[in-house]
């Protein structure tokens, strides 16, 4: 067992463009450090050299805990460079995920383009099970036998498991796992395992992303294990805002894995200053993060990413292609800022890799960024500063393009606004057009692009009150670091509220205190909260409230309902459609190493 009072820890971010470390050293010391996340020549792993910097400079001492957020199932969802999988399915409902919901997010559009599909293959299954638990149609055990077999030999390794109504009546759902791994699946992801909800669509999108993905992430945490001294406890961050023991960290849970712990971290700047409504503004390399906060983190039970439906708690966190590396171009029309990215090699043109013009190139030419103080991101010396000269030279490229003659600074100034109205944009869709009234909130901003627009952005929004924490630059990281490891349970009833749910809830409660105890937080440090999602009878529109009383239940509901609405039926019925336990509890971390944050006004 490691000491734990002379060992290191460290809580690592690794983004799109940058990866940032926050770590304490065996002394107590507070220590930092932020380099590309992609550096061919320098380094493989930017996690594993970021280690190996600090424990260089520092002193080697045992790792106690290092804590991690990744993009690696992010980016594997969006490039679709996830496992090869197969789809198991009743008989008869191989292409229900393919039509989806048949939702049209373009609704004039005459040619639908339907986002690549995951699986690779699916087959059906003789099975079927009725809606109120009556098996029509018997499991084919031997049938099941011969096609699950059949996958193996054409190569497949992973495989989703989704059966009609198995959220609720399993039997034939566990027959099939068990066959599976007996026949040698190393990646078995069954519904009412991964997300025990009703609706086939979203439950099975889930299943499948679950699959797709934690082999992905499977492969880089055996790699990261291989590659960094040992560590005694090795935690990575969930879309949730909680942390997870690598054995427990899955696919669906690891998609904002990173973002997630930026958003813990501007809560704790925050509050630590008495704000509770806060607006995060998140600006790193590749793109900008905004999020809401009025009291708690808000969770979203389905998501839409990369076009699949992933119904696992989620932050709610809006993205935009507005970061530091966003490519700045002139179509023959007008500016245009992102959605490209430069990202972390070529990086924008002053990293002298011969990169675009970049949202970092304009500030650069405007003086708003000192060379000298940019972070050492080239090589473990970080010798190069950055070239001003590359930057001016893309400018210029850009004005000998345009119709009539304009200064630089002008073409330059007018990319930042552009990158600026469409930050302020992203935050009135997760404020304004929720309800809430922006004026009364502070701006917590922070990402390594964050401050040299957080001033714009809080003026375009009428927000006279803007947070900076000493770490903004890392603040992610820092978040990861404070962080509590964090389980959170789900399942589905549909029924009544009146009718009661007394038996449920407590076998969800020891089912997420059991997935903590199992991570090695201690009974008495777990903390549970209870929410179930109601709706009126005939309706799907979901809202969420925290477990008590029935009749306290059912009036709360009915405010939000006018609250989020305009209306609320005093006489209809109410359903609980599903009931969700958080379970968490604080271990480890960077404990007191407190950084208090900074306001300005």
């Amino acid at each position: 067992m490691t000491d734990t009072s002379r060992a290191w820890r460290f809580a690592v971010d690794r983004g799109g463009t940058f990866t940032d470390v926050v770590a304490t050293t065996p002394d107590g010391q507070l220590v930092t450090d932020k380099l590309l996340s992609e550096n061919p020549g320098h380094y493989d792993d930017a996690a594993t050299e970021a280690v190996r910097r600090l424990m260089d400079e520092h002193g080697d001492a045992p790792i106690a805990e290092l804590r991690i957020g990744t993009t690696v199932a992010t980016n594997a969802l969006l490039e679709r460079k996830g496992e090869r999988l197969a789809l198991v399915t009743t008989r008869g409902l191989g292409d229900a995920l393919r039509i989806g919901t048949q939702a049209r997010p373009e609704i004039f559009a005459r040619h639908i383009i339907l986002p690549e599909q995951l699986p690779a293959k699916v087959i059906e299954i003789d099975e079927r099970i009725g809606a109120d638990g009556t098996v029509l149609a018997p499991l084919d055990k031997d049938s099941a036998r011969a096609s699950l077999a059949a996958l193996r030999e054409e190569g497949f390794d992973a495989i989703a498991i989704v059966l009609m109504h198995g959220w609720k009546y399993r039997e034939h759902e566990a027959q099939l796992a068990a066959l599976a791994r007996e026949i040698g699946f190393a990646q078995v992801s069954v519904s009412h395992e991964v997300a025990p909800l009703i609706k086939l669509i979203p439950r099975g999108d889930t299943t499948v992303v679950d699959s797709y993905l934690s082999p992905v992430l499977r492969r880089y945490t055996d790699g990261l294990q291989r590659d960094l001294p040992p560590v005694e406890r090795l935690r990575f961050m969930q879309s949730n805002g909680g942390l997870a023991e690598v054995g427990a960290f899955r696919g669906k849970d690891a998609i904002l894995s990173g973002p997630a712990g930026g958003v813990v971290g501007m809560v704790k700047a925050g509050e630590a200053l008495g704000h509770h409504k806060l607006i995060g503004f998140d600006m790193g390399g590749t793109s900008t993060d905004v999020a809401h906060y009025a009291g708690e983190l808000e969770l979203a039970a389905e998501n839409m990413v990369a076009g699949v439906r992933v119904a696992a708690p989620m932050m709610q966190i809006h993205t935009v292609a507005a970061g530091g590396g966003s490519v700045c171009s002139y179509d023959g029309a007008r500016f245009r800022v992102g959605p490209e990215s430069a990202g972390a090699n070529p990086g924008p043109a002053c990293y002298r890799k011969g990169g675009p013009l970049t949202v970092t190139d304009c500030n650069l030419y405007l003086g708003r960024i000192d060379p000298a103080f940019f972070p050492s991101v080239f090589g473990p010396k970080g010798d190069e500063p950055l070239d001003p000269a590359a930057s001016e030279a893309r400018l210029e490229e850009i004005a000998a393009a345009l119709p009539e003659a304009r200064p630089l600074h002008e073409i330059a100034r007018g990319f930042l606004s552009i990158a600026v109205d469409n930050m302020a944009n992203a935050i009135r869709k997760i404020s304004v057009a929720r309800g809430h009234d922006v004026t009364e909130y502070a701006l917590a901003c922070f990402g390594g692009a964050g401050g040299q627009h957080a001033c714009k952005v809080a003026d375009e929004l009428g927000i006279e009150t803007v947070l900076v924490h000493p770490l903004a630059g890392i603040l992610s990281a820092y978040g990861i670091g404070l962080a509590p490891v964090k389980a959170i349970h789900e399942v589905s009833l549909v029924r009544p509220l009146h009718e009661g749910f007394a038996d449920q809830l407590g076998a969800l409660k020891e089912e997420a205190r059991a997935a903590l105890t199992q991570q090695g937080i201690a009974s008495a440090d777990i903390a549970l909260v209870s929410r179930a999602r109601l709706r009126f009878r005939g309706s799907d529109s979901l809202l969420t409230v925290e477990c008590a009383q029935e009749d306290a239940m059912d009036a709360a509901f009915r405010v939000q309902h006018r609250q989020r609405y305009g209306y609320s039926d005093a006489d209809a019925e109410i359903v609980i459609e599903a009931l969700s336990v958080e379970a968490s509890g604080l271990s480890g971390g960077l404990g007191n190493a407190q950084v208090d944050p900074v306001e300005t006004r």
